[in-house]
């Protein structure tokens, strides 16, 4: 085997774990693939007998390369009135049978959608911190020199997003994935019957809706069980598309055979307590292609 086919060989075995790190570290499937696509360029353009630790080199450049996305992100996001109200990270939406190995990997060790949400809200360096360091055991010292600090700096940044995330951990779902999928196929039953109270019923009193448009007009964020079930009724007649979003339940809706958004949903103790909405009909169908197939 040549040289190159070899290196190459090496790199596909890293490449699964480097996804992971990147998408939990950008919250968007094509700039994960992008940084580990970078990785793969400067590491085809390194001395590879050079490198001791072939994985930890490639996992520290692809953190770069999300810091560096994560700054620029940053610096170009205009303020917002509601600073709840931020778009939404990409969910990784999959069949609801014979899901993708690939996808599976990816959002291994329940990453939610509504904790990609979470860690949206952590400083770039708070955020590879606390991914590189509580998710993927990186020794704080590496950690620190890919923030430019000292250990302990980079051990009480992951402190401080620790605590952050732990003050706004989205709610830890029901453990019977097949009673979360009914709950959510009764809502939409509901909902297409205009069942108000049913409606109601499904939802958690302090249920939370994020609803992030695309460009059409701002995100939102949609609170309490009568709020949202009134918007759920006015809904009805929608085609439903059963996924699963992040390894939870669910849908693809579409109207006329045209995709309109992807919905995530977190069932608590039997009701739904959150849902994460994207309606964006060019993103729909990036986040949804070879999932759903849509009418032309």
């Amino acid at each position: 085997m040549a040289e190159d086919d070899r290196l190459a060989q090496r790199f596909e075995q890293q490449r699964g774990q480097l996804r992971a790190v990147a998408y939990r570290m950008l919250g968007s499937v094509t700039d994960a693939e992008d940084a580990v696509q970078n990785a793969w360029l400067r590491l085809s353009r390194a001395e590879p007998d050079e490198i001791a630790n072939l994985g930890g080199w490639l996992t520290t450049v692809v953190a770069r390369e999300a810091l560096h996305l994560l700054r620029s992100r940053r610096r170009r996001r205009e303020e917002l009135v509601d600073t709840d109200a931020t778009p939404l990270p990409d969910p990784v939406v999959s069949a609801v049978e014979g899901e993708d190995p690939e996808q599976r990997a990816l959002i291994a060790d329940s990453v939610s959608l509504a904790l990609l949400v979470v860690l949206e809200s952590l400083s770039p360096a708070e955020r590879l911190a606390f991914v590189l360091h509580d998710m993927f055991d990186l020794p704080f010292e590496e950690v620190a020199r890919l923030v430019d600090r000292t250990p302990v700096a980079a051990r009480q940044l992951a402190s401080r997003a620790r605590r952050r995330v732990r003050g706004a951990a989205p709610p830890t779902p029901d453990q019977d994935i097949g009673r979360q999928r009914a709950i959510v196929d009764a809502f939409f039953t509901a909902a297409n019957a205009g069942d108000f109270n049913a409606l109601v019923r499904l939802l958690a009193p302090d249920v939370i809706f994020r609803a992030d448009y695309g460009g059409e007009r701002p995100p939102a964020v949609y609170r309490g069980a009568e709020t949202i079930a009134r918007q759920s009724r006015a809904s009805r007649g929608a085609e439903i598309h059963p996924v699963l979003v992040n390894g939870l339940p669910g849908v693809v809706t579409a109207r006329s055979g045209r995709p309109v958004s992807v919905m995530a949903f977190t069932v608590v103790d039997g009701r739904i307590a959150e849902i994460d909405g994207i309606r964006d009909t060019d993103r729909v169908k990036r986040l949804t292609a070879g999932v759903v197939r849509f009418g032309e």
